[in-house]
């Protein structure tokens, strides 16, 4: 029996398009070694480092507050804070009150993460993931749910995923190894 190194084509399991994109393939896998998201999915894709970024986000400050709010153990919770602190995310510094305890404030990097997790809270909402009796995030000056998080363009328009194409350092767009359009319901 002759066995091939090639893919059949017209196999039904998609190897006809794994054969005709495997340049496109390794120009992704290329260019996806310069994508910030597995970083940071290192500095805070952790579950309890997300509830103590939305814990920080909802104004708790003191070591003593995410323990009893969040039921973290200490030594979990004290080295979560130290990388968010590492990473410039959370800032230390000793309580003016209290020179015992130390506050935990969001630094400029660490507000800038407000719009992830308000997208994964909505993400969540819409996936049924919520509980009943969960609270509405609203503008304080006008009271009102905020609005849904999307993409937009420069220029205001908002963007689905089928608008957007990805173009490498050297301005050339990328090709995509699959059809982006065809999936699930």
């Amino acid at each position: 029996m002759l066995i091939s190194a090639r893919p059949v084509i017209g196999c039904g399991w998609g190897c006809e398009v794994m054969a005709r994109n495997a340049g496109h393939i390794e120009a992704f896998r290329k260019s996806s070694e310069a994508c910030p998201i597995p970083a940071v999915i290192e500095l805070i894709g952790e579950r309890w480092t997300f509830l103590l970024l939305r814990a920080a986000l909802l104004g708790l400050r003191h070591f003593d507050e995410f323990q009893a709010c969040l039921g973290i153990a200490r030594n979990i919770l004290s080295d979560r804070l130290q990388s968010l602190v590492s990473a410039g995310v959370l800032a230390r510094t000793a309580d003016p009150h209290d020179r015992r305890k130390v506050i935990y404030t969001l630094t400029e990097r660490g507000e800038g993460l407000l719009p992830v997790l308000i997208a994964l809270r909505q993400w969540g909402l819409d996936a049924g993931l919520g509980k009943a009796g969960h609270p509405t995030l609203v503008d304080s000056a006008g009271r009102r749910p905020i609005g849904r998080l999307t993409i937009h363009a420069q220029d205001g328009r908002p963007l689905t995923l089928e608008d957007l194409s990805w173009i490498g350092p050297d301005g050339v767009e990328l090709p995509l190894p699959f059809d982006r359009h065809n999936r699930a319901a």
